[in-house]
């Protein structure tokens, strides 16, 4: 869980409601799709519900919507982790979103870095809960090159 993690690009993101963490997300998502790379959404929460709602109220191509709705939107941490053992396999670019309380990120963090030790093919975008970590906000920035926001990836600046 932290920037000196050699096998994998880490990036972190924060959100303040499912809707929002699936606002944020959704952009990152489309292009990842696009550009054929595996996405995995790790939550402690399901999240099915919120994102039918989401995409029926957003500008894209029903084939898109369909392709983004595909991916497990539920927290169905099993077969989600079979999926991911899978891909490291088969050596497929992935993107893993992990969302959820701090603990939940660390002990999956932990157990993904076990699974893909040498997988250089992994990216791992972890979703915290404002709510929940507002008061760590910048020690948990400490752990990380890079924010994920609506716009993308975006290096963060250090004072």
């Amino acid at each position: 869980m932290n920037k000196t993690q050699e096998t994998k690009e880490k990036i972190c993101a924060f959100y303040a409601s499912d809707y929002h963490f699936e606002m944020i997300s959704l952009p990152y998502i489309n292009k990842q799709i696009e550009e054929d790379k595996q996405v995995i959404i790790l939550t402690e929460n399901n999240l099915e519900e919120t994102i039918n709602t989401v995409i029926s109220k957003i500008n894209l191509k029903e084939e898109k919507k369909a392709k983004i709705l595909n991916i497990n939107w539920k927290n169905d941490d099993l077969s989600k982790i079979k999926n991911i053992k899978k891909a490291v396999e088969n050596k497929k670019e992935t993107t893993i979103f992990i969302k959820g309380k701090e603990n939940y990120i660390k002990n999956i963090n932990e157990n993904i870095e076990k699974w893909t030790k040498e997988n250089e093919k992994i990216k791992l975008i972890d979703c915290y809960d404002l709510e929940e970590i507002s008061e760590n906000l910048d020690e948990i920035m400490d752990n990380y090159n890079v924010v994920l926001g609506t716009t993308g990836e975006k290096q963060i600046q250090k004072i």
